[in-house]
């Protein structure tokens, strides 16, 4: 697997006409490594691949990295990352731009002397938005077991509850359960607090008549997942049901049109038309969806501004909602895969309106 990626990469260098890259970003190490260590850099020429780490790693990396050379850094990598360029003749190296602080880039220019330095952008993301077949296939388990968690928590949300207490057992389930840990900072939020689109579980106390909205994934294996639904405590009115249903409309609408060449933008008004329909377009103040993977917000962007081309392999979100302030909120997201043909939905959880006593 690790192979097919460093051809892949090879390849963007020889387009970009770089004799080498420098990894610095820890999601892209581990992607081309298999490395799960918090520290190290990948080094790609035409004919090495290095994976430069401390000594605490130096008897993990060996056994996760396969096909790379491990090299220990000396106290300063970059007089490491020097000597291993001088040694194949390499005078021209590519460095992530988006990975660098401005103080980096100064202390590595005067560490490499005499080495062009060629910043680069998205080199490595474009490898990880098309998923593989065993990605692919961890990222099924992971949403397995956010539609498990889901089943879980429903017995668990009552009025007189905190939205603390609530994301605290969706966490212990998870990782009871297989999860290395939640894919993000858990969202609980109900009543009013669910027109927050990101509002984080706080102290409120769940009371009756009202959303609650659930936020969460699970990290799983290197991957996330990531679901949203929202339910009803106690009685809904006409209001919670209208914009529920469309919500519901509006993700259903996307997930039955999306089809792999289309572009983020297109996919994102298939939703947004179907609430701007229906007078609440002002309401929707975020994109679409979102690419998924080993990070939880990734390329590609189902927004307005989203201009990259859907692809079979691509996994992403789709998460239309609608917030209304002083009165609440809902979201329904589901992961899903651009296939062929049209997508592979991962996550499946009840999309009904579930109303709790």
């Amino acid at each position: 697997m690790q192979q097919g990626r460093l051809d892949k990469l090879r390849a963007a260098l020889q387009e970009h006409q770089l004799q080498a890259l420098l990894i610095t970003n820890a999601t892209n190490r581990q992607y081309m490594t298999g490395f799960t260590g918090t520290s190290g850099y990948v080094l790609i020429t035409e004919a090495k691949a290095y994976l430069l780490t401390d000594f605490r790693y130096m008897t993990q990396a060996p056994l996760q990295a396969i096909g790379f050379e491990v090299v220990e850094h000396a106290p300063k990598p970059m007089v490491t990352v020097k000597e291993l360029l001088e040694q194949q003749g390499i005078t021209k190296l590519g460095f992530e731009q988006d990975d660098v602080t401005y103080g980096s880039f100064r202390s590595t220019t005067e560490a490499l002397s005499g080495i062009e330095l060629v910043a680069t952008s998205g080199l490595v993301e474009k490898l990880r938005m098309i998923k593989d077949p065993t990605e692919l296939a961890v990222m099924q388990e992971a949403a397995d077991l956010a539609d498990r968690t889901f089943d879980h928590i429903l017995a668990f949300i009552q009025t007189g509850t905190k939205e603390l207490d609530i994301a605290l057992e969706i966490e212990i389930f998870m990782r009871r359960n297989g999860a290395t840990s939640t894919s993000f900072e858990t969202i609980v939020a109900s009543g009013e607090r669910s027109a927050l689109p990101h509002g984080k579980a706080s102290e409120r106390v769940i009371g009756t008549n009202e959303f609650v909205k659930l936020d969460y994934g699970a990290y799983y294996k290197s991957y996330c997942s990531d679901i949203t639904r929202t339910v009803v405590i106690g009685k809904p009115t006409a209001k919670h049901k209208e914009i529920y249903d469309i919500v519901l409309e509006a993700q259903l609408e996307a997930l039955d049109k999306i089809r792999p060449g289309m572009t983020g933008k297109e996919a994102d008004a298939l939703a947004r038309n179907v609430i701007v329909r229906y007078g609440y377009g002002a309401m929707f103040g975020h994109g679409t969806g979102h690419g998924l993977g080993m990070e939880i917000h990734e390329a590609p962007r189902l927004s307005v501004q989203g201009d990259t081309v859907l692809t079979p392999g691509m996994t992403v979100t789709v998460e239309p909602g609608i917030y209304l302030p002083g009165f609440g909120g809902v979201r329904i997201e589901d992961d899903i895969v651009i296939t062929d043909t049209g997508i592979h939905i991962l996550t499946h959880s009840s999309k009904d309106l579930i109303v709790l006593d």
